[in-house]
């Protein structure tokens, strides 16, 4: 499946989801309006009929519309004349339960001689529930001398209740397009391991390939009886097999302690060393271009000499190939605020800003476009940051595109053996 074809499947895909979800929740959006106008339709329809008894009953003319919403959960009816508690709150129940509104409201009436509401309660039409509620903050009329009121403070929560279907099925369906972009994500995570793994696979095939076959070639000039009577060729022919097969064995440690890196069992034999001798004795190999600035007053500290060794020798290639013309690569160390730093700078083509912080991150590799003229497995800088968490340092990169990078390992001086 091309890169093209999978973008379109996500692109596809997520709006997809997303137009699931929009148009559930406008459904949604729109029973919940539809279920809160059925029930207004239905206070207002038992209301009029309890103003219609209460009106027969006091023997009152009647005013055409006495039911008045005056906010969403609050009625206002008319009686023209004044209501006995008792009768009031046995009609209401009856006309609720009547009508299906099952739910709990409070009733208040109007005494306009102290113009204020002289009797409130609390009642439902689920059980006999009754008490006393508050009535300073009802909503008061001028435009009637006799009314009570009926406010439904749970209101919204008996909408939603009777929606529970609704709501159910809402949330079946977001869970299911959940675990859909779920199992996207998976997949397509799955096809880019899988590609990065291929690539890795690639790529270290080519990198064993080479010195497996230098020293095939060498050993086949070693295997010639001319080679004997050609000292300086012979030793010449002994030291290659020597460098590569050191390269060979160095490759295949590379990739056993990723290995064991990614477990978190990179095993540490901490020891008291002296980090400039081991930056000495690496800098050999290297005849020229790299420049030694071993400023660290107290170059000791408490680290594994293998790990630190092929630490500092990751970040010194890593310098080396990025810079392809006129390498100019130092390798510093200083000492400042209880820190040892190791810096390792060169002058090479830089990491721009959006790459800065996955150039840490296993097989990753800058995307270049279509040239692939530097080699390499993708996982030394992931190699140096694993010693580096092992010891418990901190690995820093300073970069811009064009100017080169510079990688600096933080080791904090204090007398700790660390992780063995």
């Amino acid at each position: 499946m091309s890169r093209t074809t999978i973008r379109l499947l996500v692109i596809l895909s997520t709006l997809s989801i997303i137009g699931v979800i929009l148009t559930q929740i406008y459904w949604v959006r729109k029973a919940l309006a539809m279920r809160e106008r059925q029930f207004n339709q239905q206070v207002h329809v038992s209301l009029q009929e309890v103003a219609e008894q209460l009106a027969r009953l006091n023997s009152v003319m009647l005013h055409n519309n006495p039911v008045e919403q005056l906010s969403s959960n609050y009625f206002l009816v008319n009686t023209n004349s004044m209501v006995d508690p008792g009768i009031l709150e046995h009609y209401l129940k009856a006309s609720f339960l009547k009508h299906s509104l099952v739910t709990d409201f409070e009733v208040g009436i109007y005494d306009c001689a102290s113009n204020k509401m002289f009797y409130g309660v609390s009642l439902s039409t689920r059980d006999d529930r009754k008490a006393p509620t508050q009535t300073a903050n009802w909503l008061k009329s001028n435009k009637y001398p006799y009314y009570f009121g009926v406010r439904f403070p749970n209101q919204q929560g008996a909408v939603i209740s009777d929606l529970r279907g609704w709501v159910w099925s809402s949330l079946l369906v977001l869970i299911a397009v959940g675990f859909f972009g779920y199992a996207l994500f998976v997949i397509l995570r799955q096809k880019q391991l899988t590609e990065v793994q291929r690539d890795f696979i690639n790529n270290m095939t080519h990198e064993l390939q080479t010195p497996i076959a230098t020293i095939r070639i060498a050993a086949d000039v070693l295997n010639t009886p001319a080679i004997k009577e050609q000292p300086e060729r012979l030793k010449k022919y002994t030291e290659i097999l020597k460098e590569e097969a050191l390269r060979l064995q160095n490759q295949v440690e590379t990739v056993l302690n990723m290995a064991k890196a990614e477990k978190n069992t990179l095993p540490l034999n901490v020891e008291w060393l002296d980090v400039h001798q081991i930056i000495s004795s690496l800098a050999n190999k290297y005849e020229k271009n790299l420049t030694l600035k071993l400023n660290a007053q107290e170059p000791y500290i408490y680290a594994d000499r293998i790990h630190l060794s092929n630490a500092i020798s990751n970040l010194i290639d890593n310098a080396f190939k990025y810079t392809p013309k006129d390498p100019n690569i130092i390798l510093s160390t200083s000492t400042t605020d209880h820190t040892f730093m190791v810096s390792v700078k060169d002058n090479g083509i830089g990491i721009a800003n959006e790459y800065q912080d996955k150039v840490f991150k296993k097989f990753y590799r800058v995307p270049t476009g279509n040239i692939h003229n530097v080699k390499g497995f993708g996982i030394g800088l992931s190699y140096v940051q694993q010693i580096a968490k092992a010891h418990h340092w901190k690995l820093k990169l300073k970069s811009e595109l064009g100017k080169g990078s510079e990688f600096i390992i933080l080791i904090p001086l204090k007398k700790t053996e660390g992780n063995k």
